[in-house]
């Protein structure tokens, strides 16, 4: 039998699952921006400032819990 057989399922925005991580205590952790590309041009002290990760701004977590279905 086909057809419509109820909700759809939800799918979690499979983009944002590669760049956020979340902490145990809910928070979301990212790469900066402008690590990847134009490094001979970017300073050493720049650099280093822009790894590791950091925790996201508040004004974006409601965008990445909707996209995470959170």
């Amino acid at each position: 039998m086909k057809g419509n057989t109820g909700m759809p399922k939800f799918k979690p925005h499979s983009g944002m699952k590669k760049r956020v991580k979340v902490t145990g205590r809910g928070k979301f952790m990212a790469e900066p921006a402008g690590k990847r590309h134009l490094l001979e041009v970017k300073s050493s002290r720049e650099t280093r400032r822009l790894s590791g990760n950091f925790e996201v701004a508040k004004a974006e977590t409601r965008k990445i819990k909707k996209l995470l279905g959170r």
